[in-house]
């Protein structure tokens, strides 16, 4: 198959890249361009290939056992008290974690909207809410697919040509690529470029996805094309803003506090255009994350707690309705937006080695996968990728307790 054709068979991982280009992933690469120049494009590297990984495994796991993850996980285990333990996980915290997500979700996308026509966000909000809810509630896997295949497109295009614009200095910018250095105060930045990627409820939302598209094991090479050119047009996107935000204000003084801000403060350096293609941008993100988060909650909910994978199915759409209401509510109430997504990545560093190592452990299962278990350099790439993750979940946790957000 050629590339051409490779191309018009992408579809369930732009559902993962447009799930991590979120609001959060926005603000923490525009605050850490800003802060740190390209110092720290080594993190975002190796949460790409971190999330490559593990979103191979969960593809992987979904077309050869023809299980949703949760769904995987519920069967996993034969001890009653592990079993339960194991749905109740799923359900509260990848539940729990896409709705906090979602309200930052909207809240970002409303910022966006905000930047461009002056109506506050507490308007726009609801109304990103009923275009989120309007796609999920048309019941078509193949329209939210499509759907959100034009907003990967469009961010692309929005964040990549403003990044081209601002001329940066490539010598430095593989620099920080491929040295890694961490400048003083600079991991917790470092940290939260990988918590911004490396997202829990994509590898719920990923196995089910690849299941709307591909049934046998002979289409994995197609799968993992797409997987891996998706999550990496995604991680290409985040370098663009924090190319932009680098080229643009470090070693000014002027940090911007969000992507909105990053808009405004664009607008007089590069001329109005800058500060339409960036917000335009910022609303993609916050859209496509909009309707990913509560399809993600849905999916592991779905198959944790043993209901028929259906769009259209009335606890699916429960659920998805519980997630995308309290997103809506709690874009409403006047919550500062980067205090609710740092507060969302919080619960995402908690999660995420907790699903990273079940989604090992279930990768390695010959009785349901057989020939496609994992073999020694995927256990040895997915350790080390758990290993990260445990790190990333210990500073969350300590976040949590000290109440000291990034």
């Amino acid at each position: 198959m050629n590339f051409v054709k490779r191309l018009k068979n992408i579809g369930p991982g732009a559902l993962v890249a447009a799930a991590f280009i979120g609001p959060g992933t926005v603000t923490t690469a525009t605050v850490t361009g800003a802060e740190y120049g390209y110092t720290l494009l080594w993190a975002l590297v190796f949460s790409i290939f971190a999330t490559i990984v593990l979103q191979e495994m969960s593809m992987r796991v979904g077309i050869v056992s023809k299980m949703e993850l949760g769904e995987a996980l519920r069967n996993e285990f034969e001890n009653p008290i592990i079993k339960w333990f194991s749905i109740i996980l799923v359900v509260v915290a990848i539940g729990v974690g896409a709705a906090a997500f979602e309200t930052g979700n909207i809240l970002g996308g409303a910022l966006g909207v905000e930047t461009l026509t002056g109506i506050h966000v507490n308007i726009v909000g609801p109304v990103i809410g009923i275009i989120a809810a309007f796609i999920l509630w048309s019941g078509s896997y193949k329209i939210v697919e499509k759907f959100l295949i034009g907003l990967v497109i469009v961010m692309s295009m929005a964040f990549i040509i403003t990044a081209l614009v601002v001329s940066p200095n490539m010598g430095e910018v593989l620099s920080g690529m491929f040295v890694p250095e961490i400048p003083e105060g600079g991991l917790a930045f470092a940290i939260g470029l990988i918590g911004t990627t490396v997202v829990p409820y994509n590898l719920f939302l990923h196995a089910s996805a690849v299941q709307e598209r591909w049934t046998d094991p002979k289409d994995l090479p197609q799968a993992r094309f797409d997987t891996f050119f998706s999550i990496i047009l995604g991680g290409i996107i985040t370098l663009a803003i924090i190319v932009t935000a680098s080229a643009t204000f470090y070693g000014t003084g002027v940090v911007p506090e969000d992507g909105a801000a990053m808009a405004e403060q664009l607008s007089p350096l590069l001329g109005a255009w800058a500060k339409w293609f960036f917000a335009i941008g910022l609303f993609g993100a916050g859209l496509s994350s909009a309707v990913t988060a509560p399809l993600a909650g849905a999916y592991a909910t779905a198959g944790a707690l043993g209901w028929r994978r259906d769009l259209k199915g009335r606890n699916f759409r429960i659920v998805l309705m519980i997630i995308l209401a309290i997103g809506v509510v709690g874009s409403g109430m006047g919550y500062d937006p980067v205090t609710v997504i740092l507060i969302a990545q919080i619960a995402n560093g908690i999660m995420l080695p907790i699903a990273a190592f079940f989604l090992i452990w279930i990768s390695n299962n010959k009785k349901r996968l057989g020939a496609w278990t994992n073999g020694p350099i995927h256990n040895v790439l997915g350790i080390i990728v758990l290993i990260v993750a445990v790190i990333l979940g210990l500073k969350s946790l300590y976040d949590a307790l000290t109440g000291v957000l990034l």
